[in-house]
């Protein structure tokens, strides 16, 4: 597809990205990465996730020159944590030269149950955050506000949550999603409006991408599938699925029928007869 966007100095052709966590093994996810046709993969920054058991590390499987990295703060519950682990990723793709060093997606979460954003911290590590040059993508909840709140504090994308964190439960708020969609890009029509969390399946991302969303982002969707590879690849196609249609333009939903054919000009008898 043709159909490029822009999310702050970063442009695109694909508008799915995708994690690198929770896979069985490094090569199924390297194969995962491939299928999805991504051209931005997420990264949790944090030692724990970046070395397994057996002390090889992630980004060893990862093509660098392929891949922009997307640094995240998964695991972050305060905006100091965030801020710190924003900058060692800054420092980690600096010495590999990638051009995600300047960027990072943003995660504050408010407590382990629901995984849910802390609108305050998260609110506070972005101001923080652009202050020292980042361009931030911020996880947020689906509050139409509080995302209006994050992209006048200058947040370079506002990425509202499907539903939970690795529930499946897929586009919880339709509603919710839509307004954000409008609210951010008044005035701002090339504004980034990505998708985040709670992903189960390609109609989801379907659905995400026929409300407007200018991309979708997952992990547990296709790591967790029983088949990941072609779960990612059936996610790829359900984007571009979602986009074509939405830029297709729906029709309008009615409370009663509609022929498909006109009614004038129907034979109602056989002639002669």
């Amino acid at each position: 597809m043709s159909d490029s966007f822009q999310i702050g100095t970063i442009h695109l052709q694909s508008r799915l990205i995708v994690g690198t966590g929770k896979y069985e093994t490094y090569e199924i996810m390297q194969n995962a990465l491939d299928a999805a046709g991504a051209e931005v993969i997420t990264v949790a920054v944090r030692r724990e996730r970046l070395i397994d058991a057996e002390g090889r590390s992630l980004l060893d499987y990862i093509d660098l020159d392929r891949y922009t990295i997307l640094p995240n703060t998964a695991g972050c519950f305060s905006a100091d944590d965030a801020v710190r682990v924003a900058r060692l990723g800054r420092e980690i793709l600096e010495q590999m030269n990638n051009p995600g060093q300047h960027w990072v997606k943003l995660e504050v979460l408010g407590d382990k149950k629901t995984l849910l954003p802390d609108p305050v911290g998260t609110l506070e590590a972005t101001r923080e955050l652009i202050a020292d040059g980042f361009q931030v993508l911020c996880y947020s909840s689906d509050d139409p506000i509080m995302a209006v709140r994050l992209k006048e504090a200058g947040a370079t994308s506002v990425m509202p949550a499907g539903s939970p964190i690795g529930s499946g439960r897929g586009i919880a708020n339709k509603p919710a999603i839509s307004i954000i969609r409008e609210l951010l890009k008044e005035g701002d029509p090339d504004y980034p409006v990505i998708v985040d969390a709670g992903v189960g399946t390609a109609s989801d991302v379907t659905q995400a991408m026929e409300l407007g969303a200018d991309g979708v982002l997952l992990n547990t969707g296709i790591a967790h599938a029983q088949n990941a590879v072609q779960m990612a690849r059936a996610m790829r196609l359900a984007c571009e699925s979602g986009r074509l249609a939405y830029q297709s333009g729906r029709i309008a939903k009615k409370l009663y029928a509609t022929a498909s054919s006109p009614w004038e000009g129907v034979v109602t008898a056989i002639p002669g007869e």
